[in-house]
């Protein structure tokens, strides 16, 4: 076995495969269930619900990155991943959005808890030059349960009569599977006495500065990208069925998985600015695709292209993070990170929704994609003038 293929990044793996199988299993059939016929809420119920639930995330990983440099990781990855199956319970036997809205803001608080101690974990746990091979791979397994979500959720739909609540129920399974397989996880982090960390408190100190200048620039091009709940409601206001939605999101996750290790590969040889531009280019493409066309055919290959996205972004961007960051401050940079990208996400579905409020979705998605194109643009010209810088 390769060396950099630890057994903790094999475990954490498996771990967000059987989540992501739930997560996404059910989160196709989330805008349906809240503004549809099973509850029949307003639009502005999903708006208010991804957000606050972001929000909630955000919070959470702040705190839990930094508590885990001290604490250690497992015990958030555990009591993350638990979390996030009891919040899926809560979603898929309410009744009314107001119990949605707990399961998701518990499901998000899960997510919070768990996403920077477990980045940090992986990071600990491989060879500093395979870092972005390690987060490449931890996404390709990320993204094939984000493939075998929907499927199991088309399945359903097609047994049980497009019975959207009771196909919604099956996501519990591999929750739990996914909080039972983080028992399996090693610490990495040896717990100090209580003196000790109050003395690694004082001596960790804040985050370098060029790595505060990274974070705050990719959550600046974070603010364009308005949450994915509003580009599957773009697709029911296309006249997508509810089986379709979920098929064109099934091929958008596996098109994730294609290009996720390639990109995590691509940021161990080039600098990872490139690999990120790059996602940034396809976001726009497909932004601005599907804000501008009518067809079915233009808006399937623009979930494609999106697909590329996520690949060349998420852990691109943790794995550009982990080398910035110092050994002692690894979990609290992550934490710093992964909270002010959720916090964007917020904002970016405060402006979303209120553009999209007016009645058309063309513009919200329009300006997304000149947002990425300029982030896209910046990284690009960085890289020049450093090609330029180091030639001097």
């Amino acid at each position: 076995m390769k060396r950099w293929m630890s057994r903790n990044l094999i475990v954490l793996t498996l771990v967000s495969l059987a989540q992501d199988a739930a997560s996404e299993l059910l989160f196709p059939l989330l805008p349906f269930l809240i503004t549809a016929s099973v509850i029949t809420a307003a639009p502005l119920a999903l708006g208010l619900i991804e957000g606050c639930a972001e929000a909630a995330a955000g919070f959470t990983k702040i705190f839990a990155g930094k508590a885990s440099d001290r604490l250690g990781r497992k015990p958030f990855v555990v009591a993350g991943y638990s979390l996030a199956a009891l919040g899926k319970t809560f979603v898929v036997i309410a009744s009314t959005w107001h119990l949605i809205f707990l399961g998701r803001v518990t499901d998000r608080i899960g997510k919070g808890m768990r996403g920077a101690p477990r980045d940090a974990l992986i990071h600990d746990s491989v060879p500093k030059e395979d870092i972005g091979k390690a987060f490449g791979f931890h996404r390709t397994g990320d993204n094939i349960g984000a493939v075998i979500g929907p499927l199991i959720a088309l399945g359903g739909l097609a047994l049980l009569n497009d019975d959207v609540r009771a196909v919604a129920k099956w996501a519990i399974i591999p929750a739990l599977l996914s909080g039972f397989l983080t028992l399996f996880v090693r610490e990495t982090v040896k717990v100090k006495k209580k003196s000790d960390q109050r003395k690694e408190k004082i001596k960790s100190g804040p985050l370098p500065r060029h790595l505060k200048k990274t974070i705050g620039i990719l959550v600046f091009i974070q603010l364009s990208n308005i949450p994915d709940a509003l580009l599957l409601l773009r697709l029911y206001d296309l006249d997508f069925s509810v089986t379709l939605v979920v098929l064109v999101y099934a091929l958008y996750s596996f098109v994730t998985v294609i290009f996720a290790f390639p990109g995590g590969y691509l940021a161990d040889r080039l600098p990872p600015q490139f690999a990120y531009a790059l996602g940034l280019v396809a976001f726009a493409i497909a932004y601005a695709t599907l804000g501008l066309t009518t067809s079915h055919t233009l808006a399937v290959i623009a979930l494609v292209i999106y697909g590329i996205f996520p690949a060349l972004t998420d852990g691109v961007g943790k794995a550009w993070i982990a080398k910035l960051s110092p050994d002692n401050l690894r979990g609290h940079a992550q934490g710093i990170y992964q909270g002010s990208m959720s916090f964007a996400i917020l904002a970016a579905g405060i402006w979303g929704g209120a553009l999209w409020s007016k009645g058309s979705t063309q513009p919200v998605l329009v300006v997304a994609a000149i947002g990425a194109t300029a982030g896209a643009l910046y990284l690009f010209s960085t890289l020049v003038a450093k090609g330029f810088a180091n030639r001097n």
